[in-house]
């Protein structure tokens, strides 16, 4: 597994769009699945950012690999921050209006409705969220 370090800042969601894209295209990922990832990235990443750390930024790893075969990719986001299971959440009901609708939870929900399988953890006193996209 390859691996990106950085500050959970939302300054720095660019240099993680940049390391994974790179890894995607080294591997010919077709155009569509890129596009979907990099919304993937968007929305998990800026959930770290945003709420792992009640006060001071702390670290944010995101790891990336090729499955055998180039089958999928795996990529992982982890972070030392808040114990907070994101898949636990209720889906939104997105049969009401937006309007209607609380507000929150629907990234997740595209995410969740997006990737071919997630995961999460917590270990070592670390978040992981893990996501297998099929491409």
């Amino acid at each position: 597994m390859k691996e990106l370090i950085v500050k959970a800042t939302i300054d720095n969601l660019d240099q993680v769009l940049d390391f994974v894209n790179t890894e995607l295209e080294a591997i010919d990922c077709p155009a569509k699945t890129q596009t979907q990832i990099n919304v993937i990235i968007d929305e998990l990443f800026s959930n770290i950012a945003y709420y792992s750390y009640e006060e001071e930024a702390g670290e944010a790893i995101v790891s990336f690999a090729v499955r055998e075969g180039r089958t999928a990719i795996i990529l992982a986001f982890s972070d030392y921050g808040v114990p907070y299971n994101p898949l636990e959440a209720e889906d939104p009901d997105i049969t009401l209006g937006a309007q209607e609708r609380g507000i929150g939870g629907l990234g997740i929900y595209l995410v969740k409705n997006m990737v071919d399988d997630i995961f999460y953890e917590y270990k070592d006193h670390k978040n992981i969220l893990t996501i297998r996209k099929d491409i």
